[in-house]
């Protein structure tokens, strides 16, 4: 007759979690607050009984317990609204590709006689004159405007150059000056673009520009 051996194998608690992994992982807040309760009711322990641990030192540690969980607590929370933000803004950012957006530049395109770029106004101008030049550097149309407002100001150009003949498709810069009576204003040049790709690195995300290079997305003043 054979014999059955029903001993039962036990297996070590430590293998299997080193084989399968913690189920379960603590928080740097829960890790400190189980820490110093262990700590403390060491201490508690191996107290004097004829000096035993004072009450308002209790309720001290008890703070100061409450204070550092507090702030890891707080700087889990912070961490998880930075990747959560950066994860949006990747998400925001991929969105723009193949959409028009408006950015500080100086780049303008005419194509078939059409033609529009931007500025932004720290104040309200009275005189404003914008100079288109072609690649070369040479003026080809001058542009003159009256009172405009502060903040972001579109105007078109309708590709004629100087002598009223039409310039060649293509891409331009141009320049902006303005004035508040005899106050000279600091102007940003705007430029209009299509989004063609998105990178993310240590400059953070950025956006490149269809015949315009490549800004942050933060710089992004409108869409369309």
């Amino acid at each position: 007759m054979s014999t059955i051996n029903t001993q039962t194998q036990t297996v070590d608690p430590s293998l299997l979690a080193s084989m399968n992994g913690s189920r379960t992982t603590k928080s740097a807040a829960q890790d400190a607050q189980d820490k110093f309760m262990t700590l403390l009711v060491t201490q508690m322990k191996n107290q004097d009984p004829l000096n035993p641990l004072d009450n308002a030192q209790i309720t001290s540690q008890l703070a100061q317990l409450s204070t550092v969980t507090g702030i890891d607590k707080l700087n889990e929370t912070m961490s998880a609204m930075s990747g959560s933000f950066k994860s949006s803004q990747s998400m925001q950012a991929a969105s723009l590709i193949g959409h028009g957006v408006v950015v500080p530049g100086t780049n303008v395109e005419l194509k078939d006689g059409k033609s529009v770029l931007g500025f932004d106004l720290p104040q309200n101008a009275d005189k404003i004159q914008v100079k288109i030049r072609d690649q070369s550097g040479a003026l080809v149309k001058t542009l003159d405007f009256n009172n405009m407002t502060s903040g972001f100001n579109s105007v078109s150009w309708d590709g004629k150059n100087e002598l009223g003949a039409a310039a060649a498709n293509g891409n331009y810069s141009f320049e902006v000056k303005a004035n508040a009576g005899d106050t000279k204003l600091d102007v940003t040049p705007l430029s209009f673009g299509l989004v063609s790709s998105v990178s993310f690195g240590g400059q953070g995300t950025m956006l490149s520009i269809l015949n315009g290079g490549e800004v942050a997305l933060s710089d992004v003043r409108q869409m369309f």
